[in-house]
């Protein structure tokens, strides 16, 4: 949510439920466990529609569980598959870019944006053109995209509610009403699998150690992302663009138990932080009941069993990754940054290329194309398309 519009939004009370919801990328690792939070609370969601990508056996399933009403896969050739696993129970099913949009733009109170990467931005964007209070797991769109959809916050006086363990816990703990006062966010990383590998070491990792996240539960993109803390970097522009703040005044600290998802400092000393333990369903409920809470089946926090949380600052030679997001927010080449990382993690997963070139591929692209500020969809989709082809090009040379 635009910071100017969340003081109104907090004084809200509760919505009437059921509140009518639609999980874009149902099947993926935010969707399942959205799914979950849902078949919890059965008496205070209503389906109206689910995506998946191709995953057809379990995007069916959950249609028919929480009868929805529409069902969508993005890949059109999986389309005769999905309506014939609806046949006769009444759910519509549409395929391609344009099943998504219509997805997003059914008028449904809640969406959940989880579809991963830039795919996501176009149905996003249409979500929040027509007022829907969003729920934020897609942070590629608002990297990509960040002044066009804040911008549509305002006009359309949509909500966003961050679902991202991060900016989540910075949205409960920060002061919109007295922004002033604070000093700096600090965004927590755990430092992934290779947090004490050298340069050398992040050379010769296999893909397996990259997606063996030592806390977190997560899909292969993300996985790879926190490993080479590329997910940081997404994070710190994705910050700038929800709470307002320059680049200066987001931090990012090494925190390896994941207890402390991030904090907010202010100017008198006060440092205000959310607690929890590693499981993304807190977040994930705590946007789907806001402003209310519901329970949800995440292990009680036992500071004492952990007995203590560390800290670190992260090094910028065995990641840069954080440089160059904060270079790309300066420069507007985030659209750069995204897709180069996304072919680069593409190539590493099927071994083209080795886990230490995604940054060097990433940096390469930014030093090849200019930022593009102030864009439009189109425009900001031309760039996504020429970043990816050049991409493309330089891993067959």
């Amino acid at each position: 949510m635009h910071p100017d519009n969340i003081s109104a939004e907090l004084k809200a009370v509760s919505a009437p439920t059921p509140r009518s919801i639609s999980v874009m990328g149902s099947t993926g690792s935010i969707g399942t466990n959205t799914i979950d939070l849902i078949e919890r609370n059965p008496d205070l969601f209503r389906v109206e529609a689910l995506t998946a990508n191709k995953n057809v056996t379990l995007l069916a399933k959950q249609a028919v569980a929480l009868k929805a009403k529409l069902a969508v896969v993005a890949d059109p050739g999986c389309f005769a598959a999905l309506k014939d696993a609806l046949a006769g129970t009444g759910i519509e099913a549409a395929a391609g870019p344009e099943g998504l949009l219509e997805a997003a733009e059914r008028p449904s109170d809640l969406v959940m944006a989880a579809i991963v990467g830039f795919a996501g931005l176009a149905p996003t964007l249409a979500a929040i053109r027509r007022g829907a209070t969003l729920l934020l797991a897609n942070k590629e769109a608002l990297v990509c995209a960040g002044e066009l959809m804040m911008a549509a916050v305002q006009q359309s006086k949509a909500r966003i509610l961050p679902v991202d363990s991060e900016h989540n816990a910075i949205f409960q703990v920060f002061d919109f009403e007295r922004k002033s006062g604070i000093e700096h966010i600090t965004l927590t990383a755990s430092g992934g699998p290779f947090r004490l590998f050298s340069k050398e070491q992040m050379e010769h990792v296999t893909r397996e150690e990259a997606l063996a996240h030592p806390n977190w539960v997560m899909g292969e993109k993300i996985s790879v992302d926190s490993a080479s803390m590329m997910n940081k970097g997404l994070e710190l522009i994705e910050a700038a663009y929800l709470f307002g703040l320059p680049e200066k005044q987001i931090k990012v600290l090494i925190h390896p138990q994941s207890i402390i998802h991030s904090m907010v400092s202010y100017v008198d000393g006060s440092v205000l932080a959310q607690l929890g333990s590693p499981d993304m369903r807190t977040p994930i409920a705590y946007t789907l009941a806001w402003p209310e809470r519901i329970k949800t089946p995440v292990a009680p926090l036992d500071l004492a069993r952990i007995g203590q949380l560390t800290f670190e600052e992260p090094d910028p030679e065995r990641f840069p990754a954080l440089d160059l997001a904060r270079v790309a927010l300066k420069t507007h080449k985030t659209v750069v940054f995204n897709a180069a990382n996304e072919i680069a993690v593409e190539a590493f997963l099927s071994e083209k290329i080795n886990f230490a070139s995604i940054a060097r591929f990433v940096a390469g692209a930014m030093d090849r194309f200019s930022g593009l500020e102030k864009a439009s969809l189109e425009e900001i989709i031309a760039l996504d398309e020429e970043v990816r082809c050049w991409c493309n090009r330089s891993l067959k040379n």
